[in-house]
Order: structure tokens, then sequence, then C-alpha cells
């Protein structure tokens, strides 16, 4: 018994072990419509060492991330690449994103970003790109809250974009 025990153990050690290592690429963008404010704001979370290597490879290979004594570039550079890798559309309009900040959490860069002066919306196109350059596994989770009504999705390099339609129907 303990050698079929023993034969039984080790490859689903193994198993649990090499699916325990493997990395998970995947960014989560909350995108919330505020009415009252005539405002989307857009909270963006990408782990941290991942936005420090998409930021070395693309801008300095110097850069670091890090709580305390950050480089004034990191921020400027945040932005450049998020503005390169999403794109909104709203009532078939390009939008500008203004980048507000970021924060980090624990390994997470959270980042803070806006679009201003949106009476209403009809259609909601977004394309988010963010880390596809860098990883082929990389998932970018969208959530919305727009007139009241959630939706999710999940972006991948092959389909980077979404469209909600909010028309009422008669």
């Amino acid at each position: 018994m303990k050698t079929y025990i023993k034969y039984i153990s080790l490859p689903l050690l193994l198993f649990f072990l090499a699916f325990g290592m493997h990395k998970y690429y995947v960014s989560v963008t909350q995108i919330e419509y505020v009415k009252e404010q005539s405002s989307v704001q857009i909270i963006t979370r990408i782990f941290i060492d991942d936005l420090e290597n998409v930021l070395k490879k693309r801008y300095d290979k110097n850069i670091s991330l890090k709580y305390k004594n950050e480089s004034e570039k990191v921020n400027y550079y945040i932005e450049r690449y998020l503005k390169s890798k999403m794109s909104i559309k709203i009532n078939g309009e390009e939008q500008m994103i203004n980048f507000i900040g970021k924060e980090y959490d624990v390994d997470i860069a959270i980042c803070y970003l806006e679009i201003e002066d949106v009476k209403s919306i009809k259609t909601f196109e977004i394309s988010n790109e963010v880390l596809f350059d860098m990883f082929k596994e990389q998932k970018n989770v969208i959530r919305t809250n727009i007139n009241s009504k959630n939706k999710s999705f999940i972006l991948i390099k092959e389909n980077d974009k979404a469209m909600l339609n909010f028309n009422e129907k008669p």
C-alpha cells in the first residue's frame, strides 16, 4: 500500500509543482462612468515586475519601480506606455485618456486614468494591448460599470477590442 501511494504521489506532486510555478500574465482594468461628474474613471492593475520589464524594454533599461526614491521618469513612461496600448472610443469618437497617477500595493501597480467631459454613452469601444508585446499568454480583464450596467470580458492578443452598445431600443 505504501509503495502504491508513493507511485501515485510522486506524479501528482510533480504535476502540481509544474503548474504552481507557472506565472500568470494578467491585468485587470475597471471602468466606471460617473454621470454626475461627466467622467469615465479607469483603474488598471498590472503586476509591478511585468510593468517594470516592459518599461525597461521600451524606454530605459535602468528604470526601477519602487515605493521610495523613484525616478521622476517613471510616471512619464507609464503614462506614455498606457496611452500607446489603450484606446477608447465613446459614441464613435476617439477619447483623450488622462493619466492621473499610480500607487503600489504589494506587487501590483495601480494606475489611475480618466476621460473628462463625457455627457452620455451610447456606444463604448475599448482596445487594450497592455503587455501583449511582452507575453503571448497575456490576458487583459476588463470590467465596466456604464449606465448602471456591469459587463466583463477578457481581451487577448488575437482579440484586443470590445464594443458595448447602450442604445435604448424602442
